[in-house]
């Protein structure tokens, strides 16, 4: 990255907020990024300068894409707030509920197909009626933008992000706010600023469910909701080998060890039905979520194939349960959401009623 062209950047930001850069924003420079003229930054804004947040916006972009050599520039600002850490294990939840059902889907690691499977039981549940958004919580390789085909930034209303209409589904995601080739290099409390933000600063409306994709792994995104959202439970996503259950079962420990339910297991790319000879051919072997899920007594939601008409859909941008919602595929994940709207009943059954006379 030359040096000489981030100095301009920064020289033109000083030279726009009247010398005062250091007043209203930090900027991070990790994540500061100049390749083939493309500019990419984060700023931080002072959190007693947030209401100042569209103002500046509005001020700086046009300015500095003034500059002859940039091609294109791109920045986030985000409200960085400081974190007391010795709260950090409060399980204090914000007080304001954007969704009834707020549950996160989960796996232990990549790969596994957990945002295919959001999105799908997100459209499934929505076929039943329900009012439902899905949120992509992976800050560093976001998916939704790809699997609903938006590549539109979203809009203002109020001071909050007015979420993406995909599919009739109330859709929010940071690649929504930044090029699909950029790195987003920022460390923990940084992503946790971020999710808080993208839960709590956007404009849902009315949601029954509000489905969260979750980055793979038990780390800081993870923790974040766990400790500022009244989760309504988790759904871990495995694919059948062993190697999947390992990080599966670490997954469902964690959330257990921060009291959130386990609403179910699903295990993806269970078999493949070839279409020639009828047969199923079990490729990752088989039945080894069930099992998983027997052993820790925790709902079994099911067992969704290997399609190739899966992968095509959500490569091009239409989820499986848009293009054919009579496939097999399709049915699976809408059993699903009926299995999930059954374990969330009697979860509420369960809870206990306090009456006074």
């Amino acid at each position: 990255m030359s040096t000489q062209k981030k100095d301009q950047i920064i020289s033109l930001l000083k030279k726009e907020l009247n010398n005062n850069l250091e007043k209203y924003f930090i900027i991070y420079s990790e994540n500061f990024i100049i390749k083939n003229d493309n500019v990419l930054f984060t700023l931080t804004i002072n959190k007693n300068d947030a209401s100042k947040f569209n103002e500046i916006n509005n001020l700086l972009k046009p300015n500095l894409e003034k500059i002859n050599w940039v091609k294109r520039i791109d920045f986030i600002t985000t409200s960085h707030h400081h974190i007391d850490h010795s709260t950090e294990n409060s399980k204090e939840k914000n007080s304001k509920v954007v969704a009834k059902y707020i549950i996160p889907v989960a796996s232990g690691k990549g790969g596994v197909g957990k945002s295919t499977t959001a999105i799908n039981l997100a459209l499934a549940l929505k076929s039943l009626n329900k009012n439902v958004g899905i949120l992509d919580a992976d800050i560093y390789g976001p998916s939704l933008p790809r699997l609903t085909g938006i590549n539109s930034k979203p809009k203002m209303q109020e001071k909050k992000i007015l979420p993406q209409n995909a599919f009739g589904l109330q859709s929010m995601s940071i690649g929504f706010l930044i090029p699909e080739d950029s790195a987003t290099i920022w460390r923990g409390p940084m992503v946790m600023t971020a999710i808080n933000q993208l839960i709590y600063d956007v404009y849902w409306q009315n949601l029954d469910f509000l489905i969260i994709d979750m980055p793979p792994g038990t780390g800081d995104a993870q923790l974040t909701l766990s400790q500022k959202v009244q989760l309504a439970g988790a759904i871990v996503v495995s694919t059948p080998q062993d190697l999947s259950l390992i990080d599966a079962r670490k997954g469902i420990n964690m959330f257990k060890k921060v009291n959130v339910p386990i609403l179910g297991i699903i295990e993806n790319m269970s078999y493949f039905l070839c279409e020639k000879c009828n047969e199923r051919h079990d490729i990752f072997g088989n039945g080894g979520a069930k099992k998983e899920a027997q052993k820790l007594g925790i709902p079994f939601l099911g067992e969704i194939p290997i399609d190739i008409d899966l992968r095509i859909n959500s490569d091009a941008g239409t989820p499986m349960f848009i293009k054919d919602p009579k496939s097999n595929t399709a049915k699976v994940y809408l059993e699903i959401s009926k299995k999930l709207l059954e374990t969330l009943e009697k979860n509420a059954i369960r809870q206990p009623k306090i009456v006074l006379d």
